[in-house]
């Protein structure tokens, strides 16, 4: 199974990585919400991930898993201060000081009583680590 993964990595990273990005998205531009700036953080470390897993497929490239690997646990760190943020666990940060952006606090959607836009990235970005480490141990 783990070789299985292993070798199908790069083609799973690619699709949580574009189902993140077409996700983020289709919030902000169709469903008219304004991200805030850690929403811009997260866009940072997600956005270029799915140009690296695409090229990497399209010239199979097996060097990147160390480059995307970082943007994820930077990712995953924001987007899970961003949650607890959001449920409330952390202090809210002056977010909205820089005078064009929403507040981090702002719950836009929550499905089930707790899944957010920040866990359902932190959840992406973990997704993309788990088969990041499942390659860099089968390699």
């Amino acid at each position: 199974m783990f070789n299985f993964t292993a070798d199908n990595s790069y083609i799973f990273s690619f699709i949580v990585a574009l189902v993140a990005t077409s996700g983020s998205l289709f919030y902000s531009e169709v469903a008219g919400f304004t991200p805030c700036i850690l929403c811009w953080y997260q866009r940072i470390m997600m956005y270029p991930q799915v140009l690296l897993f695409g090229m990497a497929l399209w010239k199979s490239e097996e060097k990147i898993t160390d480059y995307t690997f970082v943007m994820s646990v930077v990712g995953a760190f924001i987007a899970g201060y961003h949650y607890l943020l959001q449920i409330g666990f952390l202090p809210e940060l002056p977010c909205s000081a820089t005078g064009f952006s929403v507040s981090c606090a702002q719950v836009f959607t929550m499905s089930l009583g707790y899944i957010t836009i920040p866990l359902m990235a932190f959840t992406a970005f973990v997704m993309i680590i788990l088969l990041m480490a499942i390659k860099k141990a089968n390699r």
